[in-house]
Order: structure tokens, then C-alpha cells, then sequence
């Protein structure tokens, strides 16, 4: 018994302890030798729910082995494959374009490298939705064919960009940084004159504009691609069982389904856009509204996959819809963490649900909701959220603050490029896993400790293992 504790020990200390802070690498360790190879095989990245480490690269040797010891495995197998990644990031909501263009020119760059880039200190954001006019996290609300009251214009001869050319820029911007940036984007409202109650907020599309506004989609893709910017994805209404945001539309499964078969990919295909139609994008405690758009077999040939979030319901909905219609795609595309969250709780829901949690249930994205705002949570439109917290808060023309969203998107960004693939990975305990090989053949397993106890365990890779250990309530991601 003796013999067998020196050796849990030996390997919390001296092996594991600069990972898990069972001990410390600059006060309190012991002076016994590292028994373990000075050659490092896997690369592992730790953030400490106290937040004291935050997306840091650890030091300490971990190298595969085949010496048996007495802790759980966490076996990565890159044979059985699933979903291939698109992406993780964010919202690039007006607002935050708002914000960020209060920084000065070098700081303003400095962010976007940071956010964009690929330099070590950068996350490398590679999928990013934006609202197709106002979101609620913009502080005026329009729409791109805004009409004096009791005008329409059903030849959308008024159509325009211009109230979004800041956001426009950013992304140009941001396109200059990572070039094979995805962008997914969604509309909260159409423009009031097509709406049942001539309002911002809730409503629904009146059917004889159903053909206006498919066009007035096709429009706003061509004039992005004619700015450069390519539009990956839409889906046609955000939250559409969600009447009360400013703005916002009701536009129940049903409506949804005549829109997209009768209009909207008619409308695509006629135009030879190949931009994807993706359905739904609301909470998962609704998978009925998916399986009613994508029972249609004639909604359905036009539809590439089903978007979610997750205010409500649970992140298995996902595979829900997924076993249904295997041939779709799934998308998780909006979660926020609010002003009134801590930081090791939010890092620890957020990675175990929206980062984990999606991507086991065959999520081709993870995206958290707003980018950037203000110390006061803002600028939102009136009724729009106010406890959204932003991945970025501005705090004056030469600074900004890195929150809880940097650092969870990050563990996953930083390191799945676009074109991973899932491969499988076990659980164990309180660990939550999702792995990844990359398009150049690296492995990467992304871990997070639901429990407050640390709990060392091995990664096995292909026969070999190497022991690691984690602290509750903290997350590593290790790449090999």
C-alpha cells in the first residue's frame, strides 16, 4: 500500500503537478527526479476555472508509454470517424463592429490578430455569423429595404448595404487575416411593410411577400459577393418561436417549410446561388420543428442541415434530428454567456455542453453568441438582450479584456482547423471529451472536468498511453 501511494505521488508531482497544480512548479515541488522521457509528444493547453491559467501552454514532459499504472483511460480512436468541422466562433454582431472601431488603429489590429490570426497568442476563429440586418445586439434596428410607413417596395428597387458598410469593412478586414473564414447568416426581421403587424418586433411574413422576400435573400448575397464576401450559410429566420426580441418574427415550422420549397430555393436555384439553407436555428427542446421542415420532401431537397441553441432543452436534440436524417447537417450557432455568469461556471457549461456537448451530437459548428460590447453590456437595440456578455469588452480606445467566451471558443479554435474530422474519444467520470484529427494528421482531445476534485487519467493513442491530470473545473486540450 505504501509502495503504491509513493507512486500516486511521485506521478502528481513530479510527472503531473505543473498540469493540475496538485504541484506547483515553482513553489513546494520536490526535488525527486522526473522519471519520464525529456522528449514531449503531446502539447497540452490549460485553463484553470479560478481562472489563474488561462488558454496557457503547460511545460511538463507527457510522452506515450506502454507502463501500466492504475488510472482510468480516455482512448482516442482515429479510425471511427464521424461529422467534419466547419468551424468555432462567434457572432460578429453590429454592436460589436460598434465597439471595436472605438479602438485605435493599432489596437483595433492587434484584437483582430488575436481573435483571427494564427500567431501563438491568437485563437484562429474560423466560422463567423452575422445578422442579415439588425440583430438585437445592434443599437438601431433596420433591414437592408427600410420603407416609409404605408410604402412597400416589392421590386426591392431600395435595397442596400449601407446601414451595415461598418460591418462590411470588419469583415473585409477579418477576410484580409483568414481568408477561408466561414459566414453564416441569419435575418431577426424582414423589413416591417412584409410583416402582419408593420412591426420590428414579432409578427409574421405576410404569404403574398413570401416571393419578395426570397428575392430580397438572393439579393443580399449577391451584393456581399460583390464586396468580396461570401456567405457559406443562411437560415431563414433566427429563433423563430421567439416573437418578443427587438427584432424579431414568428414563423412557425410549417411557414418555414412552404417558404424554403416554394420560394427561397426556387429562388437560389434559379439565381445559381449555392449558398446552404439551414433550418430552424432555435433551442433544443424543440426537434420537432426541424423534423416538420425537413419531413417535407420537398422543403427538404433544398435544405442542407438544422441550426440550434441552447436556452432550453438539452444538447441531445441535436443527435435527435442527426438519426432522423442522417443526410443533413447539424449546426450549433448561438449561446451566451451572461454578465450575471462567473467564470468557472461558464467555462465549465460552456465547454462540457456548447464546445463538447455540440460536437458529440454530429455539430459541423460551436458558436458562441456576441463577439465584443461595452462595460455595460451594450449597445443593444431597446428590448434587445442586456446581460449578454461579449467574448471582448472594450474598455476605452487603447484597451480591451478577454472573457470567459475568448477562452472557451479558444480551446477548440486554436487548434480544429476547418476540414477536421470528430474521431471517437471514451468518457470517464467527470471527464468530458470530443477529439479531432486535423486535415495535416494531428490529433487533437479537448477534456473538461465537470467535477471540483483533480483526476488523473491517461490519454490513449494507439496502443500507448501517457498519464495526465486535470483539476475540477479546469480544461486542457492536448494535441499530438
Amino acid at each position: 500500500m505504501l509502495k503504491k501511494r509513493k507512486i500516486q505521488i511521485l506521478l502528481f508531482a513530479t510527472i503531473l503537478g505543473i498540469l493540475s497544480g496538485c504541484a506547483q512548479s515553482s513553489e513546494g515541488s520536490d526535488d525527486t527526479p522526473d522519471p519520464t522521457p525529456t522528449v514531449n509528444e503531446v502539447d497540452f493547453w490549460l485553463t484553470k476555472g479560478n481562472g489563474s491559467v488561462k488558454l496557457e501552454k503547460q511545460n511538463t514532459v507527457l510522452a506515450f508509454t506502454n507502463t501500466t499504472n492504475i488510472y482510468p483511460n480516455i482512448e482516442v480512436n482515429d479510425n471511427q470517424t464521424y461529422q467534419t468541422v466547419d468551424g468555432f466562433g462567434f457572432t460578429l454582431t453590429g454592436g460589436s463592429v460598434e465597439v471595436i472601431n472605438q479602438l485605435g488603429a493599432s489596437k483595433k489590429q492587434e484584437l483582430l490578430q488575436e481573435l483571427f490570426g494564427s500567431s501563438v497568442n491568437a485563437i484562429a476563429i474560423n466560422y463567423l455569423r452575422i445578422s442579415i440586418g439588425a440583430s438585437d445586439l445592434n443599437s438601431t434596428v433596420f433591414s437592408y429595404n427600410d420603407m416609409p410607413p404605408g410604402q412597400t417596395d416589392v421590386n426591392l428597387n431600395n435595397f442596400s448595404l449601407a446601414p451595415d458598410s461598418q460591418l462590411i469593412q470588419m469583415l473585409k478586414d477579418i477576410l484580409a487575416i483568414n481568408p477561408t473564414i466561414k459566414i453564416m447568416a441569419t435575418p431577426w426581421s424582414p423589413p416591417v411593410w412584409m410583416k402582419d403587424n408593420n412591426s420590428s418586433i414579432g409578427g409574421s411574413l405576410l404569404p403574398q411577400y413570401y416571393g419578395v422576400y426570397a428575392n430580397y435573400f438572393v439579393k443580399y448575397i449577391q451584393a456581399m459577393q460583390a464586396e468580396g464576401i461570401s456567405i457559406d450559410a443562411i437560415t431563414p429566420q433566427n429563433e423563430p418561436l421567439h416573437p418578443g426580441n427587438n427584432p424579431s418574427m414568428l414563423m412557425l415550422a410549417t411557414e418555414q417549410a412552404n417558404f424554403i420549397k416554394n420560394n427561397l430555393g426556387p429562388a437560389f436555384q434559379s439565381a445559381g446561388i449555392t449558398t446552404k439553407i439551414v433550418t430552424y436555428d432555435h433551442n433544443c427542446d424543440k426537434p420537432e420543428y426541424p423534423l416538420t421542415v425537413l419531413s417535407d420532401a420537398a422543403a427538404n431537397a433544398f435544405i442542407d442541415g438544422s441550426a440550434f441553441h441552447l436556452y432550453a432543452g438539452d444538447i441531445s436534440a441535436l443527435s435527435t434530428v442527426h438519426n432522423a436524417f442522417p443526410s443533413k447537417n447539424i449546426y450549433f450557432t448561438e449561446q451566451y454567456t451572461a454578465s450575471t455568469g462567473s467564470f468557472d461556471g461558464d467555462l465549465k457549461w460552456h465547454l462540457k455542453n456548447v464546445i463538447i456537448g455540440s460536437m458529440r451530437n454530429w455539430s459541423k459548428t460551436a458558436l458562441e453568441w456576441n463577439l465584443a460590447n461595452n462595460a455595460s453590456f451594450g449597445p443593444h437595440t431597446p428590448g434587445g438582450c442586456t446581460t449578454c456578455k461579449g467574448a471582448i469588452t472594450i474598455t476605452g480606445n487603447f484597451s480591451y479584456e478577454k472573457n470567459v467566451g475568448f477562452y472557451i471558443v479558444g480551446h477548440a479554435s486554436k487548434f480544429v482547423p476547418t476540414g477536421s474530422v470528430r474521431i471517437a474519444s471514451t468518457q470517464s467520470g467527470s471527464l468530458n471529451t470530443v477529439a479531432f484529427k486535423t486535415p495535416n494528421g494531428k490529433k487533437v482531445l479537448i477534456v473538461e472536468n465537470d467535477g471540483t476534485a483533480p483526476s488523473v487519467f491517461n490519454i490513449k493513442y494507439n496502443g500507448k498511453w501517457t498519464p495526465v491530470s486535470l483539476e475540477g473545473g479546469s480544461v486542457g486540450t492536448f494535441i499530438w
